[in-house]
């Protein structure tokens, strides 16, 4: 194949980011993947046949490869809220557990091109819990919507064993809903909720961040492995933090796994996490808030911002 093949990989590095994502939960990690896929498919860019697959198509095949590769004894990725029951104590010590490979969020800055499907953080946490070929066949079939021969081809299996694994993992993935169920961070109403959720917190005004939650609303933060259920808890953690750290707080919008999400700086203006809203029904249902440096740094937020 000539040498100018190089430029056919580049329109698909940032799809394959996404996808690496949603197979390994972490955004470094990804990039990383997707520079091994690219230069394992430059060294055999001469073994490519064209009449065979598309160079997408093929892509994939080295992508899912050297993913399944990385995953072999690895831990799956969760969130707070997959680990156990949630805390009635909202002055728990907030001790992080950075032993946890904890579900990193992903920039939609980074995202080349329109490959929301499948982000949202519910979905990708819920995948983590599928073996990792499983987990392949779930991100190819739904959310790529490769065929379950191509699939089978990808995947060096059977088109049977392909729908088969799709199967078993449908009824793993029932209890989160469909992966594209909630509305985009565009979507007029979640606008409305969520920048009356930001004039609350920077107000610190905790009565006014209850309102706009549902009745059943989860808060966690990752890497400190708790996470609480419902409005009062989360009020009572909320009224916790605001009287640690002072009122008149700093926002920066921003979305990440195709939802609503803000960068949120203390008094003194320190950045201080990153929070990811899910939002249905005109309300705030959940909220991961992550005070992870390397998470910081994959949004590129500066670590403080002038008065």
């Amino acid at each position: 194949m000539s040498h100018d093949v190089r430029m056919d990989f580049e329109p698909y590095r940032g799809e394959l980011a996404a996808y690496c994502y949603r197979m390994v939960g972490s955004f470094h990690e990804a990039e990383d993947l997707v520079q091994e896929t690219m230069l394992r498919a430059w060294k055999a860019r001469d073994r490519y046949d064209r009449t065979r697959a598309s160079v997408r198509t093929w892509l994939y095949r080295i992508a899912t490869n050297t993913c399944l590769t990385a995953l072999e004894g690895r831990k799956r990725r969760p969130l707070p809220s997959g680990l156990g029951a949630p805390s009635d104590d909202p002055g728990a010590p907030l001790e992080p557990a950075f032993d946890i490979p904890w579900l990193q969020p992903f920039p939609d800055s980074r995202l080349e091109t329109d490959t929301r499907a499948g982000l949202r953080l519910a979905w990708v946490a819920a995948t983590q819990t599928l073996p990792a070929r499983q987990r392949a066949v779930v991100v190819l079939r739904m959310v790529l919507e490769f065929s379950a021969a191509e699939v089978a081809t990808q995947l060096d299996t059977t088109v049977p064993a392909v729908n088969s694994a799709l199967q078993r993992a449908r009824v793993t993935l029932a209890d989160v809903g469909e992966m594209d169920e909630i509305a985009e961070p565009d979507d007029p109403e979640v606008q409305a909720v969520i920048e009356r959720y930001v004039r609350a917190f920077e107000a610190a005004d905790v009565e006014g961040l209850v309102r706009l939650l549902t009745d059943d609303a989860v808060l966690e933060m990752p890497p400190v492995p708790l996470w609480y259920r419902g409005r009062d808890d989360y009020g009572r953690f909320m009224q916790r933090v605001f009287d640690l750290r002072g009122r008149s707080w700093s926002v920066r919008p921003l979305t990440a796994n195709g939802q609503p999400a803000f960068a949120a700086y203390t008094p003194d203006h320190r950045l201080h996490t990153l929070q990811v809203f899910t939002v249905t029904g005109g309300r705030i249902a959940h909220n991961v808030v992550f005070a992870d440096p390397r998470v910081f740094e994959a949004f590129g937020l500066p670590p403080e911002i002038s008065s």
